[in-house]
C-alpha cells in the first residue's frame, strides 16, 4: 500500500464504474481501474477497498445534474452510491457535478489522435479522470 495520500474519483455508470486517482500532489488525475456494476453494497465495498489500497484521503463521486442543476435519475443513483460508499469508509465522500464528463473524455481522445477503433468502447475511467481533474483544478490549486 502506498504511503502517499491521493484522491480517488468515481464515475458511476449503469454497467461499469470508472475510477481515477490523483498524484500525491493533488495536481494530475490518471485513469485507475474499471469495475463491473454488481449491486450497490458490493460496488461500494469494492470502491472502499480501492480507496484503502491507494491511501485515498477523499472519494469524489460524479453526479450528473441536469442543465439547470436539477436532479436526474443518474444523479439520484450517484447520491445513493455515495451514501453506500460513506458507510464503507472513514474518509470524506464528496459529490461533484460530472455533467459532460463522458463527452469530454471522448473529445479528448479524438483531439489526441486516438484511432477510431481505439476510441470505441468504454469511457468510464476516462470520465472519472475528467471528474477528478475538474475537482483538483477547482478545489486543490493553492
Amino acid at each position: 500500500m502506498s504511503e502517499e495520500r491521493r484522491i480517488l474519483a468515481v464515475d458511476p455508470g449503469e454497467k461499469r464504474i470508472g475510477m481515477a486517482i490523483s498524484d500525491p500532489t493533488f495536481t494530475i488525475a490518471s485513469p485507475l481501474t474499471l469495475i463491473e456494476h454488481e449491486s450497490m453494497p458490493i460496488d461500494a465495498a469494492q470502491i472502499g477497498q480501492v480507496a484503502s489500497e491507494h491511501n485515498a484521503i477523499a472519494i469524489i463521486v460524479g453526479e450528473a445534474l441536469g442543465s439547470d442543476g436539477e436532479e436526474t435519475p443518474a444523479s439520484r443513483h450517484a447520491v445513493k452510491l455515495a451514501e453506500a460508499i460513506h458507510r464503507q469508509v472513514q474518509i470524506p465522500v464528496i459529490l461533484w457535478d460530472e455533467s459532460g464528463s463522458t463527452q469530454a473524455a471522448r473529445q479528448a481522445k479524438l483531439e489526441l489522435g486516438v484511432s477510431r477503433t481505439r476510441r470505441s468502447g468504454h469511457f468510464d475511467e476516462y470520465a472519472a479522470v475528467v471528474i477528478l481533474q475538474s475537482y483538483l483544478d477547482e478545489r486543490c490549486i493553492k
